[in-house]
């Protein structure tokens, strides 16, 4: 039998997929779990099966537990309260104290930047908000009350059993559209995705590095939580993000002068009106030596390159959906 030393809750999703595919690279032997089958899948059943996933830990060398299993935000037009409790909640509470029993030398929650929820959306006319730890969340929907709450399940049992656990809060790396109408009227997927790079996006490759960083480190720091978005390229100071709020074109010429002819010359692309927010992973970045790849500035050089812009495990993992059939923009089946 095969010595098994990471698990991988949610292994048919995109992250877990990622995950799935990358760890092997790098060293690690991943043993995946999921409600859905899938090639990267081993064992399917519930994280909130304490049987299933007691059964799981105990009959494998596990050193590490990596959990993006979840109910997202596209489930909330599809799913109840209570399935987002059940999943989101209480399947997180039965990993972390099967977790406990063993000795772990890392506990990775992938959470969201969905949790800052209101705290992120300043109105038309105010300074974007910049968006690091200090922020209070301030959840605005189902999703991201769920995921605040796992969080704060995730330090009871650390501060319980002292088990190393750290929560990384990821900002969208998802590959299928924008669920904002308006947004995709503005502006072509692409054009989008590489601008979201500078403020509210991550490459799932990089994403993937930076739970190896936190298994590296979580025993060392015992507890942390930390924002997981490719580095901004702007400096966090009031004329920026004002700036942001009128006329973000300006800005992105002050930072990358080459983007704005790369953009609308050879590109045919655009800039959006506005950005509300910048999530800034400097903390990650500085207290765990996260050296993310799919910048902003990589963006562009690839691009001027005439390269893809993405990393080829985006492309590997590709879109998934959410659902078992088509529902809006976020499923196509």
């Amino acid at each position: 039998m095969s010595s098994y030393n990471v698990l991988v809750t949610g292994s048919s999703g995109h992250l877990g997929t990622a995950l799935m595919l990358m760890l092997p690279t790098l060293g690690f032997n991943p043993i995946g779990i999921d409600i859905l089958p899938s090639d990267t899948t081993h064992y399917v059943g519930s994280i909130a099966d304490r049987e299933f996933v007691a059964s799981i830990l105990q009959n494998n060398p596990i050193k590490h537990v990596i959990h993006p299993a979840t109910l997202h935000k596209p489930h909330v037009c599809s799913h109840s309260k209570v399935d987002f409790i059940n999943t989101n909640i209480t399947g997180t509470v039965v990993l972390l104290e099967e977790s406990a029993k063993l000795d772990l030398d890392s506990f990775i929650f992938f959470s969201t930047t969905s949790t800052f929820g209101s705290a992120l959306s300043p109105k038309p006319g105010n300074p974007a908000a910049w968006i690091d730890e200090s922020v209070v969340p301030i959840p605005k929907n189902i999703y991201g009350a769920t995921k605040l709450a796992a969080e704060d399940m995730c330090f009871l049992v650390h501060k319980e059993t002292k088990m190393p656990t750290l929560v990384l809060r990821v900002s969208r790396f998802f590959p299928e559209q924008d669920d904002d109408e308006d947004r995709r009227a503005a502006l072509g997927d692409d054009n989008l995705k590489v601008l979201e790079l500078s403020y509210r996006r991550c490459d799932i490759e990089d994403i993937v590095r930076a739970a190896v960083c936190g298994m590296a480190k979580a025993k060392e720091i015992g507890w942390g939580r930390y924002i997981i978005s490719a580095p901004p390229p702007f400096p966090n100071d009031s004329d920026t993000l004002r700036k942001l709020d009128e006329n973000p074109e300006e800005v992105f010429a002050e930072i990358s002068p080459a983007c704005v002819p790369l953009f609308k010359q050879q590109l045919g692309w655009g800039f959006l009106s506005r950005i509300d927010r910048v999530y800034d992973s400097s903390k990650f970045v500085r207290e765990l030596g996260w050296e993310p790849v799919y910048t902003f500035g990589n963006a562009v050089e690839l691009l001027s390159q005439g390269k893809s812009w993405r990393s080829e495990l985006t492309a590997q993992v590709g879109k998934k959906g959410y659902h078992a059939v088509s529902t809006g923009v976020y499923t196509v089946r």
